[in-house]
């Protein structure tokens, strides 16, 4: 059996019962850094063999945990925080697993995105996890245009010195948003900054964080329900110039004037 346990995402305490004991049954146990995953090991006094299972290697080593458990044995597989597959190694081996008939469980845990959203405040009954956005602004940009109209929480996680990029990033695209930084979560300093868009979050980046960000807002006016273009068309049509057109339909939609503006440019 392949096991696949959630671990502790900052206090070490937060690891339960059922993966100490799952951890300490096993016969190997894969995770992405050795050296990390000793540490946790060593807390709750459980020494087995260890291997790496890291996004550079994951499908080499889903080779060789199918071959372990195809031996008979039991293999624990954990990535450095949190739980694997979610913005972490796994999923090409969940799928290598699938395909190999071998069988496999999960034993939950912590979870940073979801506990987050909860310290945000911000509403809970629907939301999308995004997670990292891609280095390159053009793809950055490009991944936010998908989900700019979505009327549910946004859940994104950020490294410290991309915090400030991906916000203007979001804030160029969505337009003005709640939004609340979460970082330290279940440590001593855990901190949930609430912030606009339009602001950005103030003071030093550090440590990972995960965004939450609000979502669309449904509008109640029927302009809306028109393509930017023809959004901006319409008030054009009514006599506006094309400068105070962009103006009216950005404030329609609640974006920047800058984001509009790049759908007159053909008018």
């Amino acid at each position: 059996m392949v096991y696949l346990v959630a671990t502790p995402i900052g206090n070490l305490k937060d690891i339960t019962y059922r993966a100490v004991e799952t951890l300490r049954g096993v016969d190997e146990i894969f995770c992405e850094d050795t050296r990390h995953s000793l540490k946790l090991l060593s807390a709750y006094d459980i020494k087995k063999p260890l291997h790496s299972c890291h996004k550079f290697n994951e499908r080499e080593a889903s080779e060789k945990i199918i071959a372990a458990a195809n031996e008979g044995k039991n293999i624990a597989v954990i990535s450095d925080a949190g739980m694997p597959v979610i913005s972490d190694p796994g999923n090409i081996l969940c799928a290598e697993l699938k395909n190999a008939g071998v069988e496999y469980t999960v034993v939950p845990g912590a979870n940073a995105f979801l506990s987050a959203l909860v310290l945000s405040a911000l509403p809970a009954d629907k939301f999308a996890f995004i997670g990292f956005l891609p280095d390159k602004a053009g793809e950055k940009k490009a991944v936010l245009e998908k989900y700019k109209n979505l009327d549910m929480t946004l859940c994104f996680h950020v490294a410290p010195q991309d915090v400030d990029r991906d916000i203007s990033a979001m804030f160029s695209v969505f337009g003005e948003r709640s939004a609340c930084a979460v970082r330290e979560i279940t440590k001593l300093h855990e901190e949930a900054i609430t912030f606009n868009l339009s602001e950005g979050l103030q003071g030093e980046k550090r440590g990972e964080y995960v965004l939450i960000v609000e979502g669309a807002k449904v509008s109640e006016n029927p302009l809306c329900n028109l393509s930017e273009k023809e959004h901006i068309a319409h008030y054009m049509s009514a006599g506006l110039d094309k400068k105070e057109a962009v103006k009216q339909a950005a404030k329609d939609r609640g974006i920047s004037k800058s984001e509009m503006y790049k759908f007159s440019i053909e008018l």
